[in-house]
């Protein structure tokens, strides 16, 4: 009985997220956002209230034995980065083969082996909710399927991560051997996030995704007479003096941030409650106002560039992190600097960009890998689990050879006190100033809506910073889309 009604909830949540799909843009990132974070698909959130961590029948998911003589291990996930990650730090991993893409170039399957395990990647890009929905599906078949067609780790994101945390389809990760003292150098807010409603760790990361404020050197010297992070970092330590600084870039020809949705995360990240109360009701946080106040300001005096080319993930936006850019900053966690922002920096950029602390810490992203209900290869899941987010030896060495911040507090600090240095950022050690923003991530404010209330209140705000419509009409406008891709909440009465 428990089993159909988790089965019912997940189903609702599939529905619900195809009722959104035709109320919410897709960023251009489907071919140039960064591996998390960046996805403006709608997501529904479980309803109901504990009845969403009902047990498969059989037991508490917390105990259930897990079988161990699988063949194939199959994985899912939105994009190559676990992929990626896997094979050029899990011992013994072989790919095998040639992946299959799509027309645009995108890995969509591949398959590898470990040992006698053959391992298949199936990749559905988060566009427009293609992974989401296709990973619904799939799991509310696993008991329909031949062992060696049933998922054994899906991979889930920050946004949506409640979902999945709070459902009987992700096993604890106790149930296949991680224990908690395998978890102890784990950023708590890692493990928060992944934790359910009865106190079981669901999924667990091999990173940790505290923001910074990345400048161009160049820029910085030219207005502000110095591109030292310290220096640099007292024009921006607030945001009085950060709104200071870019009328100063707005006299010297420069913007402050590319466009309206820059800042936004930084914001969101601070807020002082969740999207949705008690009452089902859509809250504005104050922060989340004092980000219309700043945009529309910035917007007005030109600070920043107002069309929907300069949105996030968009063409413009990319530009703008060019040597061709007149963008001064842009607000970027972990993977946004050694992926996205180098890439579109290009190799003219290198050395170019340096890092601040910026006016408020914030988080941005993360991907957490889930062991699947119904999975039948407990060790070997098991071992990609600790291997990737526990072994502190790998994780160090994942962040030394690729500069990701990875989840191991002790791995960080001994790099952050160490003589490391990213030749992308003119030899500045990144990791020791994510670090001291790692310790500041809270997490409790998140919910199950924030990937469809923080995109959704975005998207409808554009009107105004235009100055087509009022805050008033394009309020109305985010209320109206976001009851229908949540029929159970309702404005503020």
């Amino acid at each position: 009985m428990k089993k159909r009604i988790m089965t019912a909830l997940l189903a609702s949540a599939m529905i619900l997220s195809v009722a959104g799909c035709g109320e919410n843009k897709t960023p251009a990132g489907t071919t140039t956002a960064a591996p998390q974070g960046g996805d403006a698909t709608t997501t529904a959130a479980p309803q109901g209230g504990d009845e969403t961590t009902a047990a498969p029948e059989g037991g508490d998911t917390a105990t259930v034995d897990v079988p161990d003589d699988g063949k194939v291990l199959n994985i899912w996930a939105w994009n190559t980065e676990f992929m990626d990650r896997v094979s050029a730090f899990y011992p013994g991993y072989e790919a095998v083969g040639e992946a299959t893409k799509d027309e645009e170039g995108n890995v969509r399957s591949a398959e590898g082996k470990i040992g006698d395990v053959k391992v298949v990647w199936t990749i559905n890009p988060n566009a427009n909710n293609g992974y989401q929905i296709p990973l619904d599906e799939a799991l509310l078949d696993q008991d329909n399927k031949p062992a060696d067609e049933k998922i054994d780790i899906f991979l889930i994101e920050a946004d949506y991560a409640d979902k999945y945390v709070n459902s009987d389809t992700s096993l604890p990760v106790s149930a296949v051997g991680i224990t908690d003292a395998d978890c102890e150098q784990m950023y708590q807010y890692t493990k928060d996030i992944a934790t359910d409603a009865n106190g079981n760790l669901k999924a667990v990361t091999w990173q940790a995704t505290p923001g910074l404020f990345a400048y161009k050197r160049s820029i910085a010297k030219e207005v502000l007479g110095t591109d030292d992070p310290d220096e640099v970092q007292k024009a921006v330590a607030d945001w009085d003096k950060f709104n200071e600084t870019a009328a100063k870039m707005k006299e010297a020809g420069y913007y402050m941030v590319a466009g309206r949705q820059d800042s936004y995360r930084t914001f969101s990240n601070n807020v002082s409650a969740p999207w949705v109360n008690a009452n089902d009701e859509i809250i504005i946080d104050a922060n989340i106002e004092k980000w219309v106040e700043q945009t529309k300001d910035f917007t007005e005096k030109g600070y920043l560039q107002n069309d929907t080319a300069h949105d996030l993930w968009q063409s413009g936006w990319a530009t703008e992190q060019s040597e061709a850019g007149k963008t001064f900053g842009f607000f970027y966690s972990t993977w946004g600097i050694n992926f996205t922002l180098a890439g579109n920096a290009g190799e003219d950029g290198f050395g170019n960009w340096a890092v601040c602390y910026g006016p408020q810490s914030y988080y941005w992203g993360g991907t957490w890998i889930c062991a699947a209900y119904q999975t039948d290869n407990k060790s070997l899941v098991k071992d990609i689990m600790f291997q990737l987010t526990c072994n502190g030896d790998i994780m160090g060495n994942i962040t030394r050879e690729t500069q990701d911040y990875t989840n191991n507090m002790a791995a960080m600090e001994a790099i952050a006190a160490s003589d490391f240095k990213s030749d992308f950022l003119g030899g500045q050690n990144h990791i020791a100033l994510f670090t001291e923003n790692a310790k500041k991530i809270d997490m409790s404010n998140v919910s199950a809506y924030d990937q469809g209330l923080n995109e959704g209140f975005q998207e409808a705000m554009g009107p105004y910073f235009l100055g087509e419509k009022t805050y008033e009409e394009c309020l109305d406008f985010f209320y109206s889309n976001a009851i229908v891709k949540y029929p159970n909440l309702k404005k503020p009465q």
